[in-house]
């Protein structure tokens, strides 16, 4: 009889799976390209801006300009927002017209109060563009002074200028004059000097002197080199002083000097060369090497010394009892432990626990001589039968 052999088994492909409805489907690898330019790696200035600058409108309507596809670049129409273009070298159209550049206007304002330096005030209160001749075009403040103060305050249609100084980083220094209720006296001053915390961190002032002092007021001479909203009337409020009078009287190289209350002057080109130059970099101080903090001087360890000299400080509770007379007599006007029986054994004036002393006047407590004293309670038999 002939051997069998068992047959090999051949391998087969497997049948692919039916595609079930609702899978993803496997994305097919992509060929690597150039990598996307960003916009704020390209060169220029980004398109609203620049179009804010040329006195089209504010640079919120100018992004819905865009995005309406009512401007072009050399020939292209553009709806991203963020595109930097090079307003000396491309064409830039809007509505099809060609887009001018308006010449740079810089400007010093003597600002009244009562007048807000916003562009726009649906109070309808006065504004400080309201100042300056309608044919000068679209122009904004650099920095700002609140309606209740006063003072200097620069107008002008170049953007990187106005950033430039409105930034701390290139300390550009701001003298005010500040007149407050009360006295001040140095060590305030020097506290200002150094700093003080305020809801966004830590403040001070770069300068500050007492130009005149009265018993009710005091005339002071503050410099800044930041700009935080209501910075001198928050930090002076710290202190204890209220502001009842703020003017700006230069801003850098540019100065008040005896420009009426609510004219305007345009500024020379020495002094728009020295706005551009700046004040002098500010540099960070060396930090100093922190000591060794000792034991119970670290987190929580103030807490926990004000809850202890709080309860040292606490009020110790008054004892039961404690501030009234002693009651010596009981019912009828009798002292205590004058009748045979009449109390508790160990009772005493004021009562309390028996002690196992005598009371006053009385038996021993115990009812027989050399008994136990009531304060030891004798020990029952117990009624389990024994075993």
């Amino acid at each position: 009889m002939a051997k069998r052999f068992p047959r090999k088994k051949l391998h087969k492909t497997p049948k692919p799976k039916p595609a079930v409805a609702g899978a993803p489907r496997k994305a097919k690898p992509r060929r690597p390209g150039p990598p996307p330019v960003r916009t704020s790696e390209q060169p220029g200035e980004r398109l609203q801006k620049v179009l804010a600058a040329a006195g089209v409108a504010s640079r919120r309507e100018c992004e819905e300009l865009i995005s309406e596809g009512r401007v072009m670049i050399d020939g292209q129409v553009v709806t991203q927002l963020g595109v930097r273009v090079e307003p000396d070298k491309q064409k830039i159209l809007l509505d099809g017209e060609v887009l001018r550049q308006p010449r740079r206007v810089y400007f010093a304002l003597n600002k009244p109060t009562g007048v807000v330096c916003t562009a726009r005030d649906p109070a309808g209160r006065p504004r400080v563009t309201d100042l300056l001749p309608p044919n000068l075009g679209r122009l904004f403040s650099v920095g700002r002074l609140d309606m209740s103060s006063d003072g200097l305050i620069l107008m002008t249609n170049d953007g990187e200028l106005a950033q430039k100084l409105a930034h701390p980083r290139h300390g550009v220094e701001k003298v005010y004059h500040v007149q407050v209720a009360g006295e001040m006296t140095s060590d305030m001053l020097e506290q200002l000097r150094k700093g003080i915390y305020l809801a966004e961190g830590k403040a001070h002032f770069a300068g500050a002197r007492i130009k005149s002092a009265r018993k009710t007021s005091t005339q002071l001479e503050v410099v800044l080199d930041e700009g935080r909203n209501r910075e001198i009337r928050r930090l002076l409020a710290r202190v204890g002083h209220k502001v009842q009078r703020l003017t700006r009287i230069a801003v850098g190289p540019v100065k008040l000097g005896m420009l009426p209350v609510g004219a305007h002057r345009e500024l020379t080109p020495q002094e728009v060369a020295k706005l551009r130059e700046g004040g002098p970099p500010r540099t960070k101080k060396p930090e100093r090497p922190r000591p060794a903090r000792p034991a119970g001087k670290g987190v929580g360890a103030r807490e926990a010394r004000e809850a202890e000299q709080a309860e040292l400080t606490r009020p110790s509770r008054r004892p039961k009892g404690a501030g009234r007379p002693l009651r010596t007599e009981g019912r009828g006007g009798k002292p205590f432990g004058s009748k045979p029986g009449g109390g508790k054994p160990g009772d005493r004036p004021g009562g309390g626990k028996p002690t196992g002393g005598r009371p006053t006047g009385g038996k021993p407590s115990g009812g027989k001589p050399g008994g136990r004293p009531p304060s030891k309670p004798s020990k029952r038999p117990s009624r389990r039968p024994p075993g």
